[in-house]
């Protein structure tokens, strides 16, 4: 079954793990079901505007077309640092310009990276609640990269690679088997508005 997979990078940091995470799952996933077709959306390397409300096709910048890549894709692993106990306002600001229907019954997996495993349950208790009022299916658990953990016993690239590859393979199992199903009602935001 063809299927895009887009890996998402919230850091805004050259070099940065996030990206590199990003990268071991998405490679991964087509080692392993090649006619898995995957892209990398790097907020590194594209210009966005701070949402204010605009439609769309106002904004002059990659806005529109980011978004454009968002809404083609099928399934995301989406990965950020973790700052001050959240993910990056980077990422925050992309999904304020995301709407709703374009993420509302697709599938995900999520990736942090941090300096300690001290923030295992950001992601849990700020990134997730985001994504399900998107009304997204979000793979159970998620992958935390810490430095840390990178660098002391059972660490290094394959643990890294192993951690990341837990991201995809729930990714690609629940959107095989979900294909785009509706669960649940209406997000809020719909409520009111016809359903397409």
């Amino acid at each position: 079954m063809a299927m895009t997979l887009l890996g998402i990078s919230g850091s805004l940091s050259k070099g940065g793990s996030t990206r590199t995470a990003i990268d071991c799952a998405l490679r991964a996933a087509q080692l392993h079901h090649p006619e898995v077709t995957t892209n990398v959306l790097d907020l590194r390397d594209v210009a966005l505007a701070f949402c204010d409300g605009r439609p769309l096709q106002e904004y002059t910048d990659d806005t529109p077309r980011v978004v454009a890549m968002i809404q083609a894709a099928d399934a995301y692993v989406i990965g950020t640092p973790i700052y001050r106990g959240a993910y990056t306002g980077s990422l925050k600001n992309l999904l304020d310009h995301v709407p709703v229907e374009a993420l509302m019954s697709k599938v995900a997996g999520l990736i942090a990276t941090g300096a300690s495993d001290h923030h295992y349950l950001s992601i849990d208790y700020v990134l997730r609640p985001v994504l399900m009022w998107f009304n997204m299916h979000l793979v159970p658990g998620s992958v935390l990269r810490a430095q840390s953990a990178d660098s002391g016993p059972g660490g290094g690239r394959y643990a890294r690679a192993r951690r990341s590859g837990a991201a995809w393979r729930g990714v690609v199992v629940m959107h095989q088997r979900l294909q785009g199903s509706p669960m649940g009602p209406l997000p809020l935001s719909l409520m009111g508005r016809r359903r397409t």
